[in-house]
């Protein structure tokens, strides 16, 4: 049952103090609004710090979508040789990066001889604060 929450559309300044306007007009349900196909969609936690410079931290729920076709760019639940992981797909010809956003950590190239899926893509993130 999705639950509705206030909100409004007029987005908060991270920068300067501005008027209030509008303040909240409508309701939203979150689920609806971060979750395109339900069926297909699960949850998963982050772990570790290799994604960090795309803002994913270590104990954030990732949504992914099973059903999306993986494109160059998409941030994606990959299994390497049975091992999960969560990078960016960057496909270079036949070359398949799977690319971390933390310079302390180095692209996987995968091999030809490498087992590799992709489980789902990365479409929204949830954490507490």
């Amino acid at each position: 049952m999705p639950v509705y929450l206030p909100y409004s559309s007029t987005p908060i300044p991270a920068g300067f103090p501005s008027p209030a306007e509008g303040y909240l007009e409508e309701y939203l349900s979150l689920d609806q609004h971060l979750i395109q196909d339900k069926e297909s969609t699960v949850l998963l936690r982050c772990k570790g710090d290799s994604m960090i410079g795309a803002h994913i931290c270590a104990g954030d729920w990732l949504i992914v979508d099973r059903g999306r076709q993986a494109v160059s760019g998409d941030i994606v639940v990959a299994a390497l040789d049975g091992e999960f992981t969560l990078k960016r797909l960057i496909l270079r010809g036949q070359q398949v990066i799977l690319q971390p956003e933390n310079p302390g950590y180095q692209p996987i190239f995968v091999r030809p001889e490498q087992e590799l899926s992709l489980f789902g893509v990365l479409t929204g993130l949830a954490r507490r604060v």
